[in-house]
């Protein structure tokens, strides 16, 4: 029943936004071109695309890395990185956003990701006559497939050519530094208390294997639970925290060893515990720099070379974009940590 309800309300409120918006807001434009998105829609978009709305931060920070802000005019709540995206105007939650407000900004196309948005949502933009573009990255790299995608559907497919190219370039470069080396087990800390991991067909653990890593717990569940005693019985050579995904508890290294339990951990003895930022569950241009540092942290040893000559340069975004968004992506929330099922893989 209350599904029938939620279809109900959907309904009423896509006609109200018809009515209000009037014939000219849903004039079709002169040429167009019809393409099919990542989950097999068939999509028409305008030959040029001016206006963009994004439903969630991986797609806005791809439209920055693709030196493309300036035709972002709307995007969610959560999207904060980089820092010029806090400045435009919202719709919302990347799950439940204002469909008056994204009517409003009059896009040429809105941007969507299965990873966090939902069919309702697209489907009642469509029914407004709103192009929908949805992504479906599933790995490292379907994320580098699905920057192609974005960067062709919205006109800018050199641009995409390019910031792909850098991208495979650095991952390519990672890969043959660790391939000889035996991979890190870790605990992928998704939350504390109680403790929850990943499961090892998530994007989080493609992410990790790109560092050098693996998850030290096998599970084809997607966001398991376990117990303190299961990670003594296991001995992860590293324990990785995401920033903000502690249940509010403190992970920093002398607060884990006053903890009981986890200061018998052999990683925790060692001082194996990272904080990574919240990018690494993020599909988007900024995982490359999280899986950088990732295997920086827990393959030391492949680094101690050229550690002495690490810069922040071999920024992801255009080089015209660097004066109003930072010499690089900082970390940044992708939503409300109990939530990070629903954003991430």
């Amino acid at each position: 029943m209350r599904v029938w309800h939620g279809r109900f309300v959907t309904a009423a409120i896509v006609s109200a936004l018809i009515v209000s918006a009037g014939p000219r807001a849903f004039a079709a434009p002169d040429t167009s071109r019809t393409v099919t998105d990542e989950v097999g829609r068939k999509v028409t978009v305008p030959a040029e695309v001016k206006r963009i709305v994004t439903l969630a931060p991986n797609l806005t920070e791809t439209i920055y890395a693709l030196g493309l802000g300036d035709r972002l005019v709307g995007d969610t709540n959560f999207c904060d990185t980089p820092e010029a995206a806090k400045s435009k105007p919202h719709v919302g939650n990347p799950q439940n956003p204002n469909l008056e407000a994204i009517v409003a900004l009059h896009p040429d196309l809105v941007l969507a990701t299965t990873s966090i948005n939902t069919l309702e949502t697209a489907d009642a933009l469509k029914r407004l006559g709103i192009a929908v573009y949805t992504s479906d990255p599933q790995t490292v790299r379907g994320m580098l497939d699905s920057t192609s995608h974005v960067a062709e559907v919205i006109g800018a497919a050199q641009q995409g050519t390019e910031l792909v190219g850098r991208m495979q370039q650095r991952l390519d470069a990672l890969h043959a530094r660790l391939s000889e080396r035996p991979m890190v087990h870790v605990l992928f800390v998704v939350w504390l208390e109680p403790l929850q991991t990943i499961g090892q067909n998530t994007f989080i653990a493609d992410a990790l294997r790109w560092a050098g890593t693996e998850s030290v717990l096998v599970s084809k569940q997607n966001w398991p639970h376990l117990s303190l005693e299961e990670v003594v019985r296991l001995q992860p050579d590293y324990i990785v925290f995401t920033e903000d995904h502690g249940g509010g508890v403190s992970t920093e290294l002398a607060d884990l060893r006053a903890r009981p339990v986890w200061r018998d951990l052999d990683a925790v003895e060692r001082g194996h515990v990272v904080n990574v930022s919240e990018e690494v569950v993020r599909p988007s241009p900024g995982l490359v720099d999280v899986i950088e540092q990732l295997a920086r942290d827990v393959h030391p040893e492949a680094f101690a070379a050229d550690e002495g000559r690490r810069s922040r340069g071999g920024t992801l975004y255009a080089q015209h974009e660097i004066d109003s968004v930072g010499a690089g992506l900082k970390p940044a929330p992708t939503c409300p940590a109990k939530e990070l099922a629903t954003c991430a893989r």
